[in-house]
C-alpha cells in the first residue's frame, strides 16, 4: 500500500473525531452503494452528519459518486477498493486499542 494512503487512512480514522462513525460509513458503503438518506436511516444518525462525513470522505478521494441532487449514490473509490485490507487492518488495531483501554479504565 502507498505511504500516501496508509497515512491518510489513520488519519481518517484515528487521527479525527469521527473516525468511528467514518470507518462505518466505508463498511455500510463496501456492502452496497447507498445515497446519504439510506445511510442516515441505516446507521440512526442525523443525515447533516452523514453528509459531513461522506463529504469529508470525498475531499479526501476514498469515496465517488454517481448521480444528482439527493439521489447521488456513493460508492468507494478505486484507491480505497484496491486498499480495502488495508482499511480493515488498520480499522482492527484502532478497535483493539479502544477495548484495550476500556477494559484497563
Amino acid at each position: 500500500m502507498p505511504k500516501a494512503v496508509e497515512s491518510l487512512l489513520w488519519w481518517i480514522l484515528a487521527g479525527t473525531k469521527g473516525g468511528r462513525t467514518r470507518a462505518r460509513i466505508i463498511i455500510n458503503l463496501k456492502e452496497r452503494p447507498m445515497n446519504a438518506n439510506q445511510l442516515a436511516d441505516l446507521m440512526k444518525l442525523d443525515y447533516k452528519t452523514i453528509r459531513y462525513h461522506l463529504n469529508l470522505l470525498l475531499e479526501n478521494d476514498l469515496l465517488v459518486t454517481v448521480g444528482k441532487k439527493y439521489g447521488v449514490m456513493h460508492f468507494l473509490s478505486p484507491q480505497l477498493e484496491s486498499n480495502y485490507e488495508a482499511f480493515l487492518e488498520i480499522w482492527k488495531k484502532i478497535t483493539r486499542e479502544t477495548n484495550n483501554e476500556k477494559i484497563k479504565g
